[in-house]
């Protein structure tokens, strides 16, 4: 193996810390404005009041989940959560462990053919958490086995 990172001890758990919170810490300072303005507006009927209620608490819940993006590395394989999203997957279907400059997050190439976007390791506001994150999942991911028994040989 060409990249000396050390193993951590499994399970862990890799998300953007600051990225997650900055949008918590907007998400709720978003709604307690927006329901201060609700209740210090008199001339607002009670529907109107929920109204701005709920419109603060909707975008509090939108923040809150592109605040819950995470990647869990267990002995047993990878879960990724994306905004919408969860994947579980078996070691042996990581080819490979992607973050190239210029990439939004981390790409995991898998035994499919395909490639799934890790958004838990991202670099846009902590680059070098980023940078470590990702040489640490493909450190792991090489530490196991190369091939995925179910996949075809050749």
């Amino acid at each position: 193996m060409s990249d000396p990172t050390p193993l951590p001890d499994l399970p862990v758990t890799f998300r953007p810390g600051r990225t997650r919170v900055i949008l918590l810490t907007a998400g709720l300072a978003i709604f307690v404005v927006i329901t201060t303005i609700a209740m210090l507006l008199e001339q607002l009927g009670p529907g109107e009041r929920l109204s701005f209620i709920l419109t603060g608490a909707l975008i509090f819940g939108v923040l809150a989940l592109l605040a819950r993006v995470r990647v869990v590395a267990e002995d047993s394989g990878v879960t990724v959560v994306n905004i919408a999203s969860r994947r579980r997957l078996e070691w042996a279907q990581i080819l490979r462990v992607n973050l190239r400059p210029g990439d939004p997050w981390v790409f995991l190439d898998l035994s499919d053919g395909t490639s799934l976007p890790a958004l838990g390791i991202q670099p846009g506001v902590d680059k070098q958490q980023a940078i470590a994150h990702a040489r640490t999942l493909r450190a792991l991911a090489e530490a196991r086995p190369v091939h995925d028994p179910g996949r075809p040989q050749g």
